[in-house]
């Protein structure tokens, strides 16, 4: 078992210096965001004989922001090409020139004044591009810098395959950078730059060491003295070290230092996330000149993992808790602001977490800048996500991936996990031949053993980490458990397969079995479209209702287990996943936040159990509709009672159970005024709006809006609130005859299909039916009516599964002739109606009638000609 307590770190981007009058001092690094040329071909634009047009883009960007949203069950990967003049003037008097990548995805290449320049690999470390020799530095000259993008599909290259999208382009910032010709590395694949370490972190002392990495690019030996200093956050100086050092010609030159130990040192912490700042000049040693210049933050911390008791920081128990984050943003794809990249960390610490996943891939350094900043403790990886591929090309892009991560990121004293697998066997090869399955298996473990030993031979200070999938035998077996030093279990149970009571059984098995490995849970979560409520929430639903109750079960597990060192929710804000259907096409909804940011009922569940200052917020959700006024008031809040006033009524007491106070409670038609107060004085208010369907159809409904099929009700993009179905009552309405429509042999969902809907933005309507349906019985009073009946064939042909479905794979349903007659009120509206036949499968259609209505009242009949007649949603409002 790991036992060592192990140091803090740093952050660190390389900082530009400041431009003075005259030579500049240091390195200068220009943004080049602005005005670049882009197309999307996959031929090379400078071989056309004819002139192109190249629209104008500004980095960061994607080209795949629109299409991964469309009806089409793909997306464009290939090459994306973009060009930009360079402004060199600001660096005339600079010897080395760099341009400088923080990700492109995921194969770029370079050209400078039509000459290669340089090629990378990986879509989410930086890399940097020498161009020295490349440019024109007459005046007036022109230097056009060209480069390839290509989001292609490679075998060679993580990640494979995910329930995440590719993006393609230059998505992150672009810097031009000038330096001396005696300079500090850029850290990357080959090289280190500035490493910062605390071998020794005590509340008494700590030790901070320097080991800067630099090159002589020139012909000409030189000697160089290196100055450290180490200041405090007020800029007081507290350390300085000087070292002087002889750097041959074009060669590299490692240099260690270290400061006098530090006494009664300032330690980082989430509650307290002090840091330091390590300032390093290379300088002429015999002019004295500052030939280079570069600075980054240190927080001192030490901390550890234990398989009994969980995590410890600075000698203290706290137990992790916190989300994963995945890039993309609604409207932007992945090519995010750094602004606004930043404020998911501030939404995480306002939510209360001290933990934080970047899944599946590294992400911008201004994120890992606001997590030392914020105090936020990281663990961060690489995309070798679902599955490998057995050759030397995959293995060694893995291998340099993970050196990336480990010297890019090195000096981020948030970060204690390095990570390098998620899920490996979640979809494995080879199923039907279990011999080569074996070889495969071993293949995993062989990359999984040479990437544990790289990472810790790069950085023996953290701790490694593989991320699985519930599956215990099979991870055990393979040796995947016994490779890193932590384990981590992405958790679904309750959700994906099995039942939430499975949860607690599965962390202590894992405990019973591997008693010396730390833990993690990695990912929990379950599906929440904020459209989406249920009175009778139950698995595959997609409500905000079920997913609440997951959510609580799952965190009262975690935390009464010491031995659970931490958990992280799965995910803060809905991402895109283009191969995703269901309720809401292309998109992932677990997360605590809409894709837009906005916070769902979960958000505010978390900050009721991890903030640690009084906390009351009034749910902002519409919940569900019913006949009788009655309506679910839902408070969050880590006090113990609310004082919930509704509409100047009378202030009533509501405990609170698990982090919420909720009450059942009488609302008039339209907007409602709530107001919540807790026994420390704080406050919260909301105006709800209300309007209950109508049980009894008599003169002067307004409307309904019914999902046949369904336990589920929902709100559609004209915010109107569809009910689910019931048997007719007389004197009132509903359905007559039939069952809900289920998937054959699905082990998920008991009711509706995982389907999207084409030709509708409203997909929950169409996805449940009631199959065999006789009739439909309104009992409206006399008048005229406007009737809508939604229909969508919803079974037949092949459907793909993605992975993360486990235990659902890819299923072909049976095509089934369905042909049926519609009359309302004995006339019939629709002859011979064949939905697949005259519209296709899993496609929207929608009948209008207007009617007149006598003392009959309104009757929708069904008969079958062929088939089991069906009906997927129904609406009636009276025609003034």
């Amino acid at each position: 078992m790991y036992k060592a307590i192990l140091s803090l770190l740093l952050t660190g981007i390389i900082s530009c210096a400041a431009l003075g009058q005259g030579r500049s001092v240091g390195r200068i690094q220009l943004s080049v965001t602005e005005q670049w040329s882009f197309l999307k071909m996959e031929s090379d634009p400078r071989t056309l004989e004819h002139n192109v047009h190249w629209p104008v883009v500004n980095l960061p960007h994607t080209w795949n922001s629109e299409d991964v949203l469309d009806a089409r069950k793909d997306y464009y990967r290939g090459n994306g090409w973009y060009k930009k003049q360079l402004d060199l003037s600001r660096l005339k008097d600079k010897k080395e020139l760099f341009l400088q990548f923080e990700a492109a995805d995921q194969e770029t290449e370079v050209w400078v004044n039509g000459k290669k320049a340089g090629f990378h690999a990986g879509g989410y470390t930086a890399f940097t591009v020498r161009i020295t020799d490349l440019v024109n530095r007459n005046a007036g000259a022109r230097n056009e810098v060209v480069v390839r993008v290509t989001n292609r599909f490679n075998e060679s290259i993580p990640p494979l395959t995910a329930d995440f999208t590719f993006y393609g382009g230059i998505y992150r910032e672009v810097h031009l950078v000038g330096t001396d010709a005696v300079h500090v590395t850029f850290p990357g694949n080959m090289e280190k730059g500035v490493q910062i370490s605390t071998p020794v972190v005590t509340h008494e002392k700590a030790q901070v060491q320097v080991q800067a990495e630099l090159r002589n690019e020139s012909n000409t030996a030189r000697q160089i003295r290196l100055v450290s200093q180490l200041k405090d956050r007020e800029g007081k100086l507290v350390g300085s070290v000087e070292s002087e050092a002889s750097a041959d010609a074009q060669a590299m030159l490692s240099v260690r230092q270290q400061f006098n130990e530090l006494q009664k040192p300032h330690l980082w912490s989430p509650e307290s996330p002090y840091l330091y700042t390590v300032i390093t000049q290379v300088k002429d040693a015999v002019t004295g000149e500052v030939l280079d210049r570069v600075q980054h933050s240190v927080g001192l911390r030490s901390f550890r993992f234990s398989a009994d008791s969980g995590f410890f920081l600075n000698g203290q128990p706290v137990k992790l808790m916190g989300a994963s984050r995945h890039q993309d943003y609604k409207g932007l794809g992945n090519a995010v602001p750094k602004q606004r990249a930043v404020k998911d960390i501030q939404l995480l610490k306002q939510m209360g977490a001290n933990f934080f996943r970047t899944a599946h891939y590294p992400q911008d350094q201004a994120v890992l800048d606001a997590c030392d900043r914020l105090g936020l403790l990281v663990a961060t990886e690489i995309p070798v996500v679902n599955t490998i591929t057995e050759t030397d090309f995959f293995f060694t892009n893995c291998l340099a991936m993970q050196k990336e991560l480990v010297r890019q990121y090195f000096n981020h004293p948030s970060i204690i996990i390095w990570g390098y697998m998620n899920e490996v066997l979640l979809r494995p090869k080879y199923n039907g031949d279990k011999a080569r399955q074996a070889s495969y298996f071993e293949s995993v473990a062989a990359l999984a053993r040479a990437l544990d030993s790289l990472t810790r031979s790069e950085d023996p200070s953290r701790y490694t980490m593989i991320v699985n999938h519930g599956d215990f035998k099979r991870y055990k077996e393979t040796g995947l458990t016994a490779i890193p030093m932590i384990v981590g279990w992405n958790l679904y149970s309750g959700w994906y397969g099995g039942q939430l009571s499975d949860f607690g059984k599965f962390l202590d098995r894992h405990h019973q079995e591997l008693p010396d490995k730390p833990m993690l849970v990695t990912e929990f979560g379950a599906d929440a479209d904020p459209r989406i409520r249920s009175r009778q929430p139950e698995r595959f639903d997609k409500s905000i209702e079920y997913a609440l109750q997951f959510n609580q079960i799952y965190l009262k597990e975690i935390k009464q287990r010491p031995f659970v060192a931490g958990a992280l929710s799965w995910i803060l804000a809905d991402f895109n996943s283009e191969t995703r259907e269901e309720t809401m096409p292309h998109m992932n909804n677990k997360g605590l936040m809409e894709w837009d940011r906005k916070p769902k009922d979960l958000y505010f569940y978390y900050q009721s159990q991890l903030v640690k200052h009084p906390f009351l917020k009034i749910s902002r959700d519409p919940g569900t509709l019913s006949s009788d006024s009655l309506h679910t008031i839902r408070v969050f809040t880590n006090g113990d009672e609310v004082q919930l006033m509704v509409n100047d009524r009378t202030p009533i007491r509501v405990s609170a159970t698990n982090g919420i106070a909720q009450v059942r409670t009488v609302l008039r038609s339209g907007w409602n005024q709530i107001s919540a107060r807790t026994e420390q004085g704080l406050q919260d208010s909301a105006r709800i709006y209300y309007q209950p369907y109508p049980d009894q159809l008599e003169k002067g409904f307004k409307s309904l809006a019914i999902l046949l099929g369904a336990k589920r009700q929902f709100i559609d993009s004209s915010k109107r609130h569809w009910i689910e179905d019931r048997p007719y009552r007389e004197g009132s309405w509903g359905s007559v005859g039939g069952q809900p429509f289920t998937i054959p042999g699905s082990s998920r969902q008991s009711y509706g299909t995982d389907k999207a809907i084409a030709q509708t933005e409203n997909d929950p309507v169409y996805q449940t039916q009631q199959t065999g349906i006789e009739a439909y019985r309104f009992d409206v009073p006399p008048g005229n009516y406007e009737l809508i009946l939604h229909f969508a064939e919803l079974e037949g042909g092949e459907v793909m599964v993605p992975a993360y479905n486990l235990r659902d794979t890819s299923r072909t349903e049976v095509i089934r002739d369905r042909i049926f007659d519609v009359a309302i009120n004995g006339k019939t509206v629709l002859k011979d109606f064949n939905i697949a036949g005259q519209y296709g499968r899993a496609v929207a259609v929608k009948k209008v009638f207007k009617l007149s209505v006598n003392n009959t009242g309104l009757v929708v009949r069904f008969t079958a000609k062929t088939g089991a007649p069906v009906l997927n949603a129904i609406e009636l409002k009276p025609i003034k």
